[in-house]
């Protein structure tokens, strides 16, 4: 896996075209390790997640490393794969996934657990896993969060290819764009995000995806208490004052 800093942004590359860059038990823990060190790392305010190459995303899980091991072994790498997701999802910072070909299987938990994507106009996507006797489970998780049941089920269930404007139809992408103009758009809209409060980028995120599971009534305490948290920062109080005055905020990341 490559791990670059670009400015504010922590861009990681799966890094095995060969491989269609496909998930083993090293890269996970490789990437694990890098969103964790990128969570940590103040100068660092927006992650991206893309492929090398330009034939995929990413294929997956590599089924030839999954295959070869028991089954305790290969029952820890899937938990590795649902740690990847879980550590997606308490990240406090943005993450934009740069979808530069196919993304499949396993990968489509990433692009839904990410916060935007954005791909290629070659780029599709499938859950093809019933056609070889599997079933997408831990992938359903962010799925359905983002798809809605049915069109998750739809994916899920038939093992259909979907190509990027549909997928941006049924709303797991954000934006479809031609290959020579992905990186670009995708570091406008990095950029974009990097010149936020950090604070309250970290406090929203968070507060996003805690709330996403409780009830009603329950959301909107909880939801209540992050704004009063919110309210006290530094940067909640740049940002109205520099409002009132009409000028750019100086964020301060507290």
């Amino acid at each position: 896996m490559l791990d670059e800093r670009r400015g504010p942004i922590r861009l990681l590359t799966l890094n095995r075209p060969a491989q269609r860059n496909a998930l083993s038990p090293l890269l996970i823990g490789k990437l694990r390790g890098a969103l964790a060190d990128a969570d940590r790392d103040a100068s660092s305010h927006v992650v991206c997640i893309t492929g090398a190459g330009e034939r995929a995303f990413c294929a997956g899980a590599d089924l030839t490393s999954v295959s070869a091991e028991s089954t305790l072994p290969a029952h820890e790498t899937r938990r590795g794969y649902a740690g990847l997701l879980l550590d997606l999802g308490r990240l406090g910072k943005p993450v934009v996934a740069c979808i530069n070909g196919a993304a499949v299987a396993g990968a489509l938990g990433i692009v839904a657990a990410c916060d935007f994507a954005i791909a290629c106009e070659e780029a599709h996507f499938a859950l093809p896993e019933i056609d070889v006797g599997l079933f997408p489970y831990m992938a359903l998780a962010p799925l359905v969060r983002v798809l809605g049941r049915r069109r998750a089920l739809d994916l899920a269930l038939t093992g259909r290819r979907v190509d990027a404007q549909e997928a941006l139809r049924i709303g797991l992408l954000n934006a479809v764009v031609p290959r020579a103009r992905l990186w670009e758009e995708t570091e406008t809209l990095c950029r974009t995000l990097a010149g936020k409060s950090s604070a309250v980028l970290r406090l929203g995120r968070r507060a996003f995806h805690a709330m996403q599971d409780l009830p009603y009534e329950a959301q909107l305490e909880a939801l209540a208490l992050h704004l009063d948290l919110n309210a006290g920062l530094e940067d909640a109080r740049e940002g109205i004052s520099a409002f009132l005055a009409r000028r750019k905020p100086e964020w301060r990341g507290r």
